[in-house]
C-alpha cells in the first residue's frame, strides 16, 4: 500500500475504523452526556469527551493503517495549531472525529464522522459515516463516488427555484446581508444542517441544490469536496480553483449537484 491504492479492501479497513469509533465512543454517550463531559470550545462551538475518545481511537488504528501517514485530528489541532503544517507535504490523515458535534451535545441529529486522505495537499480519499443511521459515503480521486457500496452519481431536486443550504454562521455581517438580499431570492432556501458529513450527502442524493461554506477547516471539507466532485457535482473555491487542504486560512467554498448549478451561484456570488 503506497497511499494512492485505494482499493476496495483499504476502504473496508478504514469503514471498520470509523465504525469502531462511533459505536465506542459517540453512540453510546447519545443523549446520556453529563454536565461536564460537554466543554465550551469558542463562541458557538462546543466540544464533547466523545469527541476526544473518537479522536484517539481512530488516530490510532489508522496510523497502524497507514504508518507513513500524519494525522491531523480537530481537536488535536486546535489544542496545538502547529498540526496544521503537516498538511502541506507528504500523506496525510485528516480527521474530524465528531462532525455536528453541536447537533450532538443538543440531543439531535445529524451528527458524524469525517476522515479523508491527503497527499501533499491533495484529497485522494474521503469517507464519511453518518453516526445514527449508518449511511456510509466515500470517494477516491478518479474512482468514482459511492454510499453503501453503490456507485452513485449526483442529482438535482429538479425543483424551480432551486434549494439552497446557505452557511452563513460564520460570515461578517456585511456579506451575511449581502447573501440574504441579493442570493437567498433566487432559491428556496432551507435549514443548514450544520454538520459537513450531512451536507455533501445532501447535495449528492437529490435533497438540496446548492450551499456555500464561508469556513472551509480541512476536517469539514477533505472528504465532502472529493465525494462530490467524484459524484459528478461540483465543489471548488468562489474563482473556481481547486479546494485544497493545506490552504486552511482561506475562506469560500461553493457546493453544487450539477456543473451547471455551480456556475449560476458562482456568477451570483461575483456580483456582489
Amino acid at each position: 500500500m503506497n497511499g494512492r491504492d485505494i482499493t476496495p479492501a483499504f476502504t473496508a479497513r478504514v469503514e471498520a475504523i470509523m465504525r469502531q469509533a462511533a459505536q465506542t465512543a459517540i453512540v453510546p454517550r447519545f443523549r446520556a452526556l453529563a454536565e461536564n463531559d460537554v466543554i465550551a470550545k469558542a463562541v458557538d462551538d462546543v466540544v464533547t469527551v466523545a469527541d476526544h475518545e473518537s479522536e484517539a481511537i481512530l488516530t490510532g488504528l489508522l496510523t497502524d493503517l497507514l504508518p507513513q501517514a500524519t494525522v491531523v485530528g480537530e481537536e488535536a489541532a486546535f489544542a496545538d495549531p502547529a498540526i496544521f503544517e503537516r498538511l502541506r507535504s507528504g500523506l496525510c490523515w485528516i480527521v474530524d472525529p465528531l462532525d455536528g458535534t453541536n447537533n450532538f451535545a443538543s440531543g439531535k441529529a445529524p451528527f458524524g464522522v469525517l476522515v479523508a486522505l491527503a497527499d501533499g495537499g491533495e484529497t485522494i480519499g474521503g469517507w464519511i459515516l453518518d453516526a445514527l443511521s449508518g449511511r456510509f459515503c466515500y470517494a477516491h480521486a478518479s474512482g468514482g463516488a459511492f454510499v453503501d457500496g453503490e456507485r452513485i452519481t449526483a442529482r438535482p431536486t429538479a425543483e424551480e427555484p432551486p434549494v439552497a443550504a446557505l452557511s452563513t454562521v460564520y460570515m461578517d455581517p456585511e456579506e451575511r446581508e449581502q447573501v440574504l438580499a441579493h442570493i437567498a431570492p433566487h432559491y428556496r432556501m432551507v435549514d443548514i444542517p450544520r454538520c459537513a458529513a450531512e451536507q455533501y450527502p445532501r447535495l449528492v442524493l437529490g435533497t438540496n441544490d446548492v450551499s456555500i461554506f464561508n469556513r472551509t477547516l480541512p476536517w469539514d471539507h477533505a472528504a465532502g469536496t472529493l465525494f462530490l466532485n467524484e459524484a459528478g457535482g461540483r465543489a471548488a473555491r468562489l474563482d473556481g480553483s481547486t479546494y485544497r487542504v493545506d490552504e486552511w486560512e482561506t475562506r469560500g467554498l461553493i457546493g453544487a449537484a450539477t456543473p451547471r448549478l455551480w456556475d449560476e451561484l458562482a456568477e451570483r456570488m461575483a456580483r456582489l
